[in-house]
């Protein structure tokens, strides 16, 4: 294959403990930058972006804040930059093991460089990210707040940013990697997990599908299946694939395009 370009998104709850307040997975951060490694050695065609989440880094802060739903006050703006550095601290965590594995991954966090609207992305400096495309650098976009034209600032997920990428770089798959195996069609029972979902099976399936278990200001799973459909339903080439890789491997094969999870295809 050549010059595909991915999209990658290492979930909050993969890379950070969710249930204790800002703490890493190292090792498992370590293992994850170990099969990203594999992945481009073993197809140079490949090019990818790399995203990843808060989990209980950026999340706890936000919550406390209240920052997603807007920032107006003195406080909430204080709040807001306790976010910006509590999202910061993990992203430094997550590019010292790429860079340690020897990918030169390198950041662009949005909050830089991103406004938007109601949470919609409306401008964004990619001419950055392009470039180091250009020379084979690992780009890493995260979880992050941004200045916001009508809720003064906000947070944008990870899918969020993806969702503007998508516009503007020619991107054949996203990867969302996380600690569920895909999607259940009965969750929290976790039974039955669903292979693949076609845009327009979606709405008979839609009522078994929840949020999230955990505290995730940014919707949980069932937001998250309707983000990367709406995407697909505008660009027809693209296929998502939600999916766990907390088990050693399972990031490499879903990067050498093997389904290990669930698939959302048009």
């Amino acid at each position: 294959m050549t010059n595909e370009l991915v999209l990658l998104k290492l979930g909050g709850s993969l890379i950070t403990d969710k249930d204790k307040p800002y703490t890493p997975r190292l090792d498992k951060l370590k293992e994850l930058a170990s099969e990203v490694k594999t992945a481009l050695d073993s197809n140079l065609g490949l090019n990818l972006i790399l995203g990843h989440g808060s989990g209980s880094f950026g999340h706890v802060a936000a919550k406390k804040h209240g920052t997603r739903d807007g920032v107006q006050t003195k406080e909430q703006w204080l709040g807001f930059t306790e976010v910006r550095l509590q999202a910061a601290e993990l992203n430094r965590y997550v590019v010292t093991s790429l860079f340690e594995a020897g990918i030169p991954a390198m950041p662009f966090p949005p909050s830089a460089s991103i406004v938007s609207d109601k949470r919609k992305v409306t401008h964004h400096n990619v001419e950055t990210i392009r470039r180091a495309l250009e020379v084979n650098l690992l780009p890493v976009v995260q979880g992050d707040v941004a200045f916001d034209e009508t809720l003064g600032g906000t947070i944008l997920s990870t899918e969020d940013v993806f969702t503007f990428l998508v516009d503007q770089f020619p991107t054949t798959r996203i990867l969302l990697a996380g600690i569920e195996a895909g999607v259940w069609a009965d969750f929290p029972a976790r039974t039955q997990l669903v292979k693949q979902i076609q845009l327009a099976d979606y709405e008979a399936m839609r009522a078994g599908i929840k949020g999230s278990a955990s505290t995730d200001v940014t919707g949980g799973m069932k937001a998250k299946v309707e983000e990367m459909l709406s995407l697909i339903q505008k660009q027809n080439k693209l296929t998502v694939q939600i999916f766990s890789a907390e088990e050693h491997g399972f990031l490499t094969r879903a990067l050498q395009g093997e389904n290990v999870g669930t698939l959302l295809t048009a």
